[in-house]
């Protein structure tokens, strides 16, 4: 007879916010998995009403960690409604700020919440490096992550120096930001990401940017793995190398396979003038929808939200869209919805649990009765499908060469997943130092095109926060706000099932993890992290 043990729910912390995760096991195995974001909070029912620019003080308040990408997103809205082309020198601002933002957390979140496990004596006592993880990941007192906390607390100084402060700066406006910074504080700008640049090649890549950027295959991270050690470096190992060795080691990069379907929206505006290459669909991080490792253009009009499991009433079935978006794109986000649907969308929209987030609604229910509903989160798909988002895929549909190698050699895991944020900083880091260089050459070019009005109109500012596809979907009406909707990035992964029962990434992807001990599942954490939960963002 099969040892099967149900409903059993896992205890998550270090997730930012309320997680509830429950699951099956069968002969030691996950055979089935339920995601339930357990708290309502409510924002975009709250923005209903209210003055156009009220979104751009209430919504960063989503979250303490991306305050900046919220803001960003619904910034990037209202600028597509007043069709404005934004200066470059706003775009290089709003850039530099975010991409300090998402370094701040690539680095917090790997060493400070996902190897911290890694610490977990009751699971890896006899890990044969369990000794070194635990001097360099003890919460609170390990090496590693005193030294992270030092170093990024200095990097996010760099938000503070452009937008004022951090979290919940308010430094961008429709029409670009409020100020410029001095020529010596853009200086001191420079200084700290040069700085934390050297920290980072040091003491989390072991080796230049430069190094790291020429592995492109699975076979040559092993050989750089060798060479590494080859060197002595062994008694001082990189976060890299050390996360790689204990994690093969671990079996992480055998367990949290999912769905493989990945999605970006596209971020980081290019300048007109500048020395950055743009990617796929015209943005630094390039925008797009994978199978696999098969990539395709973004279509934001594939975009819908499903309801079917979640509390929230039924959505309207056949509503007219009631303003077309026919020649508007957001400054953050890639084609726009057409004006006439597709067959596909509305294949996927014509029924009363899914919509495009330009006609659906965020209306409350629970009956205490709901079936099959478990979740405040809501379920995003693609074209009627799941994906999971991030920084893996954004390594996938920018076809950086390592991450497809990886994913074809040994298809999608935890450990690539984690690895694809702690490495994120190395594609970040030159081009911010670029873009600073470009601010001093042009510091006395706009930073602020004058915006006297908001008209009447529709909008989506959609970029990648660090934790993935954000997006911020805004209508205006008589002045004022009359439709808000947002899709986060812990929404994408964890959302709950949908109509056609199929479940969400971190759901499908914790199916077939093998569970030592059914008093300590570790293994389902290493999984759930490497998605980066952020809760507070799911259920917003």
């Amino acid at each position: 007879m099969p040892n099967i043990i149900k409903n059993i729910n896992i205890p998550l912390n270090r997730v930012e916010g309320d997680l509830e995760i429950r699951v099956d096991v069968v002969d030691g195995v996950i055979t089935d998995a339920w995601s339930c974001g357990t708290m309502y909070r409510g924002f975009e029912e709250m923005m209903t009403g209210r003055g156009v620019l009220d979104g751009l003080v209430i919504t960063p308040r989503i979250c303490g960690i991306c305050s900046l990408s919220h803001l960003t997103a619904a910034v990037g809205a209202l600028d597509v409604i007043t069709g404005v082309v934004l200066p470059d020198n706003a775009i290089r601002l709003c850039n530099i700020a975010l991409m300090a933002e998402t370094i701040q957390s690539d680095m917090r979140q790997s060493i400070l919440m996902y190897m911290a496990d890694f610490a977990n004596q009751a699971a890896y006592n006899n890990h044969p490096f369990f000794q070194e993880a635990f001097r360099r990941y003890e919460p609170l007192k390990g090496s590693s992550v005193i030294d992270v906390i030092k170093e990024t607390k200095r990097v996010i100084e760099v938000i503070a120096i452009i937008g004022g402060q951090w979290p919940h700066t308010s430094f961008m406006v429709p029409g670009g930001v409020t100020s410029i910074p001095e020529v010596h504080k853009i200086l001191q700008c420079k200084m700290i990401i040069n700085n934390f640049k050297k920290w980072y090649e040091k003491k989390i890549l072991g080796c230049s940017i430069e190094r790291w950027s020429a592995i492109t295959t699975l076979k040559e991270l092993y050989e750089w793995l060798e060479e590494r050690q080859k060197n002595n470096y062994n008694k001082s190992k990189s976060e890299v190398e050390f996360f790689l060795k204990f994690a093969m080691q671990a079996g992480i990069d055998k367990i949290g396979k999912g769905h493989q379907n990945f999605i970006s929206y596209g971020s980081l505006l290019l300048p007109q003038s500048t020395t950055v290459t743009a990617k796929r669909g015209g943005r630094f991080i390039g925008s797009g929808f994978a199978i696999g490792t098969k990539v395709e253009p973004f279509d934001q009009s594939k975009l819908s939200e499903d309801i079917s499991h979640s509390w929230y009433h039924a959505y309207p079935v056949n509503d007219e869209i009631q303003t077309s978006l026919s020649g508007r794109l957001s400054a953050t986000a890639q084609p726009p919805l057409p004006q006439q649907y597709s067959a596909s969308y509305s294949q996927a929209n014509n029924n009363s649990f899914s919509s495009h987030p330009f006609k659906g609604s965020t209306k409350p229910y629970a009956s205490g009765k709901s079936g099959e509903q478990y979740s405040w989160t809501k379920a995003p798909r693609y074209n009627g499908l799941p994906a999971e988002t991030g920084p893996l895929a954004e390594m996938v549909i920018q076809e950086i060469p390592l991450f497809q190698d990886m994913i074809r050699e040994q298809g999608t895991n935890a450990m690539v997943r984690e690895l694809a944020r702690i490495v994120r900083p190395a594609m970040l880091l030159p081009v911010m130092e670029r873009w600073l260089n470009e601010l001093m050459l042009n510091r006395k070019e706009p930073f602020y095109f004058s915006i006297k009005d908001i008209p009447d109109g529709e909008g989506a500012g959609m970029i990648q926060a660090a934790r993935g596809a954000l997006g911020h979907w805004v209508s205006i009406k008589n002045r004022k706000i009359n439709h808000y909707q947002i899709i986060t990035p812990s929404a994408w992964n964890g959302s709950p099932r949908d109509s056609n029962k199929i479940r969400g990434p971190w759901e499908e992807a914790l199916i077939g993890t093998e569970i030592k001990n059914p008093d300590n599942l570790i293994e389902a954490g290493h999984v759930i992290r490497s998605f980066d939960p952020c809760m507070v963002c799911s259920v917003h």
